[in-house]
């Protein structure tokens, strides 16, 4: 039992653990080139670049000044930079996008801000099929 232990902390350590999460809270600023391969929380400000191979999550008080990538998105603040989300994207009555948008599947609620151009894709190419 205690060898299996050490295994799971091992794994863990190791970034084996498919349920990351990295938050930034409200009131922190980061600055440059974020990248991370679990879920991304933003409550805070960030200048630079966003990756993240699993989901993004823009809380309303944010505000970023990157360009993202994601595979999926719920975008409920301020963003202005390109988006790059090869899943699904939300985009809640509270947001503010300011950019060109690259997606598979959108939704917009109504009083949503948006500039800027937006692709679909059908998921099996990154050909657009469709451009607004």
């Amino acid at each position: 039992m205690f060898k299996r232990i050490q295994e799971e902390q091992k794994d863990m350590s190791m970034g084996n653990n498919n349920h990351q999460e990295t938050i930034i809270a409200q009131g922190v600023k980061v600055e440059g080139d974020f990248k991370s391969q679990g879920d991304v929380v933003i409550d805070g400000e960030v200048s630079g670049s966003v990756e993240t191979a699993q989901a993004l999550h823009v809380g309303d008080h944010a505000i970023i000044h990157a360009n993202v990538v994601a595979a999926n998105a719920v975008i409920a603040g301020e963003v202005v930079g390109n988006l790059h989300i090869s899943g699904m994207l939300e985009i809640l009555a509270s947001a503010r996008v300011e950019g060109d948008i690259e997606t598979q599947t959108i939704s917009v609620a109504p009083g949503a801000n948006m500039n800027g151009r937006l692709s679909t894709t059908t998921g099996k190419s990154d050909s657009p099929n469709h451009e607004a």
